[in-house]
């Protein structure tokens, strides 16, 4: 039987020096640096790519990725303590090369895209020499994609495509985009969609306006809202099959979930060390913050939740590991997916408690993790979604009880016992 909570001392030792590498090395640089996945700012790349070199050289570059796209293959229960580390900055995933949404993006290339793409697009992505965008939502679409509208017609030997898309990730930045659009409009729901890689610079997409997310210290907006004005790409920059979008789609979200888990694990486990500091370090009234009885019920709920949470991550990344199928671990990726934004909420909200008008202030980033949590509550579909999710598969395994009233009833069992041990009953001269 293996069931233990133990690291080989091996790993654990690789996880101490991303510990202290994170903390001495890229937290620092998240105080300079204004968008890390920003290649083309110099001071960013003087700034990240020796960091980016000191990870290659301790073979701990994209360690999402198999060997074959030069990655050393970590499972996704070893890749979620490596995520714990780098959850806790901005630049982390930058400089470790296992950054949203290129990692999903690299994954969908590598799966779907033809020897050319990987060849233009995939190889200096994972360079982290140019970036990606993911452009799926649409302004009407929410977390409907089954309403979607933007279309892709084959004109000869070009893709053709029209529509809106709303949020594209990083847009701002791409090079390229992977964009899902309608190229089966009579076929069932799930497969009228298609996937196809766009370069960012072909004539017809207009930028519509920079979108800033709230709470971010982006001085423009990188996420952005654009429109597709019959812009025609080579019939074979679509990925995977005509109508096969949603499971082109799937590679990358089932892992992006629990990727996003593994970091927020990270952030608020870090908010919570500044929360036991604060609480040990300020005064009130004659006594410490940590002696008071409503601030220790704070920390009392914030390490409980902050376990329950990690624990599981790491139990959904090991089945993960165990089933290699995400579609069978599709109900625990829902309950990580709903756990994680009340998790940071919550922790968020007392870090600002705690810390008074300083909490609320700019000079601290927890306002901005409290917004963080309403974005991992929208992000990769709607918490509401994945619980609507969650209970079908649940209740889907769940078998209905014949009868008026259940069978479970106390005098239905004791009766039953009663029949059994009827014999039994007899010979000790019950009553």
């Amino acid at each position: 039987m293996a069931w233990d909570f133990e690291t080989e001392p091996e790993v654990q030792d690789e996880l101490d020096w991303v510990e202290a590498f994170v903390r001495s090395e890229v937290e620092p640089v998240d105080q300079v640096v204004e968008h890390a996945w920003n290649v083309r700012d110099p001071a960013r790349n003087a700034l990240i790519r020796p960091l980016q070199q000191q990870v290659r050289e301790r073979k701990l570059w994209a360690c999402h990725l198999g060997p074959e796209l030069g990655g050393p293959g970590y499972g996704q229960l070893r890749l979620a303590l490596l995520n714990e580390q780098l959850g806790r900055t901005h630049s982390g995933p930058v400089v470790f090369g296992c950054q949203a949404p290129d990692s999903g993006n690299a994954e969908i290339l590598a799966h779907y895209g033809s020897e050319h793409l990987r060849k233009t697009y995939l190889e200096p992505l994972l360079e982290n020499d140019i970036v990606s965008c993911f452009s799926m939502t649409e302004p009407h679409g929410g977390s409907d994609p089954t309403g979607f509208r933007t279309t892709a017609v084959l004109d000869g030997d070009e893709w053709v495509i029209d529509g809106e898309k709303w949020f594209s990730s990083h847009a701002l930045f791409a090079d390229f985009l992977i964009v899902m659009a309608v190229t089966e409009p009579d076929a069932p729901p799930h497969q009228r969609m298609s996937m196809f890689v766009v370069p960012a610079d072909s004539p017809g997409i207009e930028r519509v306006r920079d979108v800033a997310v709230w709470g971010h210290d982006d001085a423009v907006g990188t996420h952005q809202y654009l429109r597709y004005n019959s812009v025609r790409v080579p019939a074979g920059n679509l990925l995977g099959e005509r109508g096969g979008g949603f499971a082109v789609a799937q590679t990358r979200l089932g892992g992006g979930r629990i990727h996003h888990a593994m970091r927020t694990v990270g952030l608020v486990s870090h908010a919570f060390e500044l929360m036991k500091r604060r609480a040990v370090s300020r005064t009130s009234r004659g006594e410490r913050l940590a002696d008071k009885q409503l601030v220790q019920e704070m920390i009392a709920d914030s390490w409980i939740q902050i376990e329950q949470l990690r624990l599981l991550v790491l139990r959904t990344a090991w089945k993960i590991d165990k089933l290699q199928d995400y579609r069978a671990v599709r109900a625990d990726i829902a309950a990580v997916k709903v756990a994680m934004p009340k998790v940071l909420m919550d922790v968020s909200s007392r870090v600002i408690q705690i810390h008074g008008s300083l909490g609320i202030s700019t000079e601290l980033p927890f306002g901005k993790w409290v917004m963080e949590a309403f974005h991992m509550g929208i992000a990769d579909g709607a918490t509401e979604v994945h619980k609507v999710n969650l209970a079908q598969a649940l209740l889907r395994a769940t078998a209905p009880d014949d009868g008026l009233f259940p069978p479970y009833l106390r005098p239905t069992l004791a009766a039953s016992a009663r029949e059994r041990y009827a014999g039994v009953l007899a010979d000790v001269g019950e009553r």
